[in-house]
């Protein structure tokens, strides 16, 4: 590993009130070091040392690597079709998952694995340099695995979503399904390296008793819980996500007053997708609450083929700021922090002296153009783990 250093930095957001000005812990006319894979020096661009490699930010914004805690990325075929049939007015419901099962039960490793190394490669060219990935159409026990063990192959925050819906062939027998997840399946998504396990706590998915049955032998499993919550409906996945102590509750779009309060009241960060309400416009869910409630917030693509095709946490971004009344700083945050937050991850969504070297410079003087200019390609460079990519 060769030393890095980027100077001339006209705005570096460091996401760490220490370390800066305001929220985002803004330092100006910056510079910073990376060595062995993590930041060693942050300071003056003036006083910035001798490296073995040297980028010249030109007075452009550097912000951390964006965390993109919730994606479905394993899967075959599309449904442009259903996006379509929804723009003309078809509600959403959440039943065409199962025709993304079949596609991708039907698909070879390797179909699977190119599909994931694109949309892989579109986020990191965005600036996401963490992803954490789910399984969850394969929805048996070889082709759960086999989706883990793919997701494996690009990061280490991988999600066994084995409780995604109950697949046709189990239609009348649900107790049945959730016996499967919770034994065989279970097994092989351990023996797949799964870090977390996760359900959608819907009407028409998994309701409470099965969604707590599942999360619970997951956690006993060693598995951290993340939990699909509240996305069609009021119901109760935000209180059971805070209940079992969920890194995640994700969705959180029908929030009643005791959901938001009991969030702000415990360590579950709400996950915030605002890309799926855009593509099946539906009401955006109620950011300026949550944060006014303390609640810690992350925003997150849920990029998959049915309800929101997209690897863009700039678009999130700009749509959070435009449509959930967040502030860009705050969504900023969100994107970078607060995503390392749901994933429970402390060296990543920062840059501070030893954080792990992910960060992104944008061909804009300030964070505040990633909701200024939305659908502009404003990242021009991506450092993964100290590496230019």
């Amino acid at each position: 590993m060769r030393s890095l250093l980027i100077t001339n930095i006209g705005e570096l957001v460091t996401a760490d009130p220490a370390w800066g000005e305001g929220s985002l812990g803004i330092r100006r006319n910056a510079a910073l070091v990376i060595d062995d894979r993590r930041v060693e020096w942050i300071g003056r661009a003036a006083d910035a040392p001798a490296a073995d490699a040297r980028v010249d930010a030109g007075g452009a914004a550097v912000l951390p690597g964006f965390v993109d805690s919730h994606a479905h990325l394993v899967f075959a075929g599309d449904r442009a079709a259903e996006f379509a049939a929804r723009m003309a007015g078809q509600p959403y419901t959440g039943g065409g998952i199962r025709t993304t099962v079949g596609a991708t039960r039907a698909a070879c490793d390797e179909q699977l694995r190119t599909n994931v190394a694109r949309l892989r490669g579109e986020a990191l060219r965005q600036g996401t340099t963490t992803m954490e990935i789910k399984s969850g159409y394969g929805l048996n026990v070889t082709d759960e695995a086999r989706s883990l063990r793919i997701a494996r192959e690009f990061t280490t925050e991988t999600t066994f979503l084995g409780a995604h819906v109950v697949p046709a062939e189990y239609a009348d027998r649900p107790d049945d399904y959730v016996g499967l997840v919770c034994g065989p399946m279970l097994t092989a998504a351990r023996s797949a390296g799964a870090r977390w396990i996760d359900v959608f706590c819907e009407r028409g998915a998994f309701d409470a008793d099965h969604s707590r049955a599942i999360l619970t032998v997951g956690a006993d499993a060693g598995m951290g819980v993340r939990v699909h919550a509240n996305q069609l409906t009021e119901g109760p996945g935000v209180r059971l996500a805070v209940e079992l102590n969920a890194a995640s509750a994700d969705h959180c779009t029908h929030l009643s007053r005791a959901d938001i309060d009991a969030l702000a009241g415990s360590a579950t960060v709400a996950t915030l997708l605002p890309g799926a309400e855009f593509s099946t416009r539906s009401p955006y869910p109620p950011a300026r609450a949550l944060l006014d409630a303390g609640a810690t917030v992350a925003l997150a693509t849920d990029c998959n083929p049915g309800s929101s095709f997209t690897t863009s946490m700039p678009f999130c971004i700009a749509l959070a700021v435009r449509e959930m009344a967040m502030t860009p700083a705050e969504a900023v945050l969100a994107a970078t922090r607060g995503g390392a937050a749901a994933l429970r991850r402390g060296d990543i969504g920062r840059l501070t002296v030893g954080a792990r070297g992910d960060l992104l410079m944008l061909d804009a003087p300030s964070h505040l153009h990633l909701a200024y200019r939305p659908g502009v390609p404003l990242t021009t460079t991506v450092v993964l783990n100290g590496e230019l990519v």
